[in-house]
């Protein structure tokens, strides 16, 4: 949408959906699908992963906001956060998962996972609590190869 100035505006927001179509079109046009196996994809995501390690490798803890980065550094960062997003969507896409769906599902998990009244302001892990809901016994939490971080169907 062109702004009064002759350049885009910012769109108010960008689906995930939005995304994988864009990201489709764009290696259909450079004929890429025949290199976008699970495997390549998932390669190229830690690749992109490691390059966003390295922007805070040698920085230590820094405050949210990045009060002290410069623009060209923020901007960076926003070159590589994207980087990591568009090859998770590609590979979510090419393997058939809805990732909107399966990162809400994985929300509900957690939270039951981790209820408020047990974990705020704990950083300890679901199996260092006392309840067996949270040990996985009444969330069918895992799978026959002992995954216990898939994604159950939820009720």
């Amino acid at each position: 949408m062109k702004g009064e100035e002759g350049g885009m505006e910012e769109e108010n927001s960008v689906t995930i959906n939005d995304l994988m179509k864009r990201m489709a079109e764009f290696a259909r046009e450079r004929d890429w699908d025949q290199f976008h196996s699970p495997r390549n994809l998932l390669l190229a995501l830690v690749g992109e992963v490691g390059e966003l390690s390295e922007i805070f490798q040698w920085k230590g803890e820094v405050p949210r906001g990045l009060p002290d980065w410069n623009k060209d550094e923020k901007e960076h960062l926003g070159e590589e956060l994207s980087d990591v997003l568009l090859y998770l969507v590609r590979l979510s896409d090419i393997c058939g998962v809805d990732l909107g769906k399966a990162a809400l599902r994985k929300l509900e998990l957690n939270a039951r996972k981790y209820p408020v009244q047990q974990c705020k302001a704990s950083s300890k892990k679901y199996t260092n609590y006392n309840n067996a809901k949270l040990q996985g016994e009444s969330l069918n939490i895992g799978n026959e190869n002992g995954n216990e971080d898939a994604i159950p169907e939820l009720p």
